[in-house]
């Protein structure tokens, strides 16, 4: 059964941004909460994609634009980064928006090329410690939830492990599978694409082992005590969004990713929906800019 509206909102198109191109998870579950808004409300949600700069362009347009529910983003785990590995940002990352509802996270898999002579976590530290050359680890991109986790993974390890970028992650698990780099911490589309022996899965990201991968350890059980990065995905608006259009957008939001059927395809990709509260979701960026801020700030990470 679908919410009711709060009385006249929506009362024409809400738009939603996407910072990034069409056909990625951020894009994919975007277009998921606009179906179900658009059904419950009779109303066109058009999802409008505007990549560049890390998110940044599609922030800073939401970030001004007016607080009435008719301008939305759809983020990741990008933008509580922005904050730390850019030196000025058009918007403050906290102030300046309202968190509606984080929709899911994601396992990402700490994934070796199968030369790599490591058949798990504790095994790859000892390696990358040893290793006469170096070890490297691939990324979409500097700032991206790939490349944090690489970074945390390395800094937690106390161990050198070189960051090659690509734009976007495709390209680096492509080298991966190629060996022209060694390691990627990466969520994988489904899990057919690490089973194919191209890649060997050594240990999950997320803080209890995931049942689209069940004989994976956590990598805080397979020698990094505390270890934790995930991907995830939810949904903002400007600040001082009203009480009433907050209250009909987090539940859209919720319904959204709730229905079994969406539960099941998020969970068999490794994801958990988590249709958090705005204030859950606000605590959860909080502790995103906190888990990375120490090691963003001892390694340098600077975007370029």
């Amino acid at each position: 059964m679908h919410a009711q509206p709060t009385p006249g909102y929506p009362a024409r198109p809400i738009r939603m941004l996407v910072p990034f191109a069409p056909g990625g998870t951020t894009d994919i579950l975007a277009r998921v909460v606009a179906n179900q808004m658009g059904q419950a409300w009779s109303q066109t949600v058009i999802v409008d994609n505007r990549p560049g700069a890390n998110g940044i362009i599609a922030s800073e347009t939401t970030a001004k634009s007016n607080a009435d529910g008719y301008t939305l983003l759809y983020v990741a785990i990008g933008h509580a980064i922005n904050s730390l590995i850019y030196r000025k940002l058009p918007y403050d990352t906290e102030r300046d928006f309202t968190p509606i509802s984080l929709g899911a996270t994601f396992a990402q898999l700490v994934l070796v090329h199968p030369g790599v002579a490591a058949t798990s976590v504790k095994e790859l530290l000892a390696l990358a410690r040893s290793s006469s050359k170096g070890l490297n680890y691939a990324s979409g991109g500097v700032g991206s939830s790939q490349h944090l986790a690489g970074a945390l993974f390395a800094w937690s390890g106390k161990v050198d492990i070189g960051h090659v970028p690509y734009k976007g992650g495709a390209p680096g698990l492509t080298d991966l599978m190629a060996r022209n780099v060694d390691m990627m911490i990466i969520q994988p589309n489904s899990p057919e694409q690490v089973s194919g022996g191209r890649v060997r899965a050594l240990a999950v990201t997320s803080p209890k082992r995931n049942a689209a991968w069940p004989d994976l350890p956590t990598v805080a059980e397979a020698g990094l005590p505390g270890y934790e990065s995930q991907a995830w995905y939810g949904l903002v608006g400007p600040r001082n969004l009203p009480r009433e259009v907050l209250k009909a957008l987090h539940e859209q939001a919720a319904a959204a990713l709730g229905a079994k059927d969406m539960r099941q395809r998020i969970a068999a990709q490794g994801g958990e929906v988590i249709a958090s509260s705005p204030t859950e979701f606000a605590t959860f960026i909080r502790r995103e800019i906190d888990r990375y801020a120490k090691v963003v700030r001892e390694t340098g990470i600077v975007a370029e």
